[in-house]
């Protein structure tokens, strides 16, 4: 790449004045902003609690990388820093624990985690040493998650569940509109920011301790482990970052859950290492270390059963079919955010039949 691309820069900072705050939800701000030189205007997302309190009419320095890159999830300007003051200001935060989270770059800021001898959650989560047999079920995929957490609460309303937000792809967990809606409407009682990941309604140190949280402090009866948007793939066997979730598994069994994978599913990927049974999932229970559960649809077509047998994984795990047909209209309520690669329950059926076997399992496996 020639020293003068616009992209051979790896880091591509803008400054910009915010122009106007067009949307905002628990922890995040959307706002348009002009880029000066050009006067080009970009959407731009900032996290209040790193950057502090935003007006229109501020300069602010940005982080214009991954628009550079042309990036889809993730492809817009994020805002580093108001340039208008002084620096010198303390941005106030929920908590003043002494683990930070970001660590060793310019933005590590203190969270306190439930791990903390300070924390109001600390004998909670010290007298949790076993999950008691509740389902942990694991997400590739950012949409997965959702659509198994709706399945969940529409075959078991009462189900309380908690989603373990890992550190594998996005990390604060404001960047998610579908996260804030799932939790405006009820169908997610809490999120758990563990590693490196940020802005749950608790934080771990891991994943060991986020699903002991999940379990003994939020009181979950139902466990999803997921990535935020923006996981990464490659087209390799390895090089996804999704593969990271099988420790969830192993921490999972380890801690006496009961471990379940979302089998990825397509009849509409057009990319053919994702048509039918993904080549993620043929990985990801290969290297696991332990029996999981794997529910399939009803509708599951015969070349991915028999994808599941070329690839040695029949007996290795469990592969409970389940009728996932039920739970169809309450995921249709959320086609307008509840999408794959831009593709939609109706365009995409089977990945979502296959994200809701999942839910409706583990649904149907937690204890009354």
């Amino acid at each position: 790449m020639a020293a003068d691309s616009p992209l051979a820069a790896a880091l591509d900072r803008r400054v910009a004045q915010l122009r106007e705050l067009l949307s905002e939800r628990p922890g995040a701000q959307e706002w348009r902003a002009a880029l000066e030189g050009t006067g080009e205007t970009v959407s731009a997302v900032a996290y209040p609690a790193l950057c502090g309190p935003l007006r229109p009419g501020d300069r602010v320095l940005l982080n214009h990388t991954a628009v550079a890159l042309g990036l889809g999830t993730g492809g817009v300007d994020f805002v580093i820093a108001r340039l208008d003051d002084d620096g010198a200001d303390e941005i106030a935060g929920r908590e003043a624990g002494h683990v930070l989270k970001l660590r060793y770059s310019p933005l590590q800021h203190r969270v306190l985690c439930v791990e903390d001898p300070a924390s109001p959650h600390r004998a909670a989560f010290g007298a949790t040493t076993s999950l008691g047999g509740a389902p942990v079920v694991v997400a590739e995929l950012h949409s997965q998650m959702a659509a198994a957490a709706i399945a969940a609460k529409s075959v078991r309303p009462e189900t309380r569940i908690s989603l373990v937000w890992s550190d594998s792809a996005a990390l604060p967990v404001a960047w998610s509109r579908l996260l804030a809606r799932l939790r405006g409407e009820g169908v997610l009682e809490t999120c758990v920011s563990v590693g490196q990941a940020f802005g749950g309604d608790l934080e771990a140190v891991n994943l060991y301790s986020g699903l002991l949280a999940a379990r003994g402090v939020a009181g979950a009866d139902l466990i999803l482990v997921a990535q935020g948007p923006g996981n990464v793939g490659t087209d390799t066997t390895y090089g996804f970052s999704g593969l990271a979730l099988v420790e969830a598994l192993h921490a999972a069994n380890h801690l006496g859950g009961r471990p379940v994978w979302i089998p990825r599913l397509s009849n509409a990927d057009p990319r053919a290492r994702h048509q039918g049974l993904s080549h993620h999932t043929v990985t990801a229970l290969r290297v696991a270390h332990c029996r999981v559960i794997a529910p399939l649809p009803m509708s599951t077509p015969a070349a991915v059963l028999a994808a599941v047998t070329e690839a040695g994984l029949a007996e290795r795990h469990e592969w409970p079919r389940i009728d996932a047909q039920s739970a169809l209209p309450a995921l249709r309520a959320w086609e307008d955010v509840l999408l794959t690669m831009g593709r939609t329950i109706r365009e995409d059926q089977l990945f979502f039949e296959a994200a809701a076997a999942a839910g409706i399992w583990a649904a149907s496996a937690v204890e009354a």
